[in-house]
């Protein structure tokens, strides 16, 4: 298993949320990049809310690293791209419930997304 370390050095500002400024992996024998992700469930419905869609994009996560022997304890980073910026509390508190205490290097962008279907 591939060691993780969240890295908060003291010459910098604490993180503003639940991240980690840096995360060192080492005796990395293997690495999963996990391709942009979803909130669409597996029979292909969108549910209706952003909270619901966030639950089920980390329940797909969730079954990536699952077909990988992985969980979410192998994540080292996190990037978000919400389409608006209102929904930024939602989403920290999806990834806050999704990873529970373990920290990962974050990035959230507030982007137009393109069509997935």
């Amino acid at each position: 298993m591939i060691e993780i370390k969240a890295r908060n050095p003291s010459g910098v500002f604490a993180p503003v949320g639940p991240y980690a400024h840096a995360v060192e992996a080492t005796s990395a024998a293997r690495m999963l990049f996990i391709s942009g992700t979803l909130g669409i469930r597996r029979d292909g419905t969108i549910p209706e809310t952003v909270e619901e869609q966030l639950d089920v994009l980390w329940d797909n996560i969730r079954a990536i690293l699952s077909d990988a022997d992985m969980d979410v304890r192998n994540l080292v980073k996190v990037i978000a791209f919400l389409k608006d910026a209102s929904y930024r509390a939602a989403n920290t508190a999806a990834r806050t419930k999704a990873l529970g205490d373990h920290k990962v290097a974050a990035t959230v962008v507030v982007a137009e997304l393109l069509d997935p279907l």
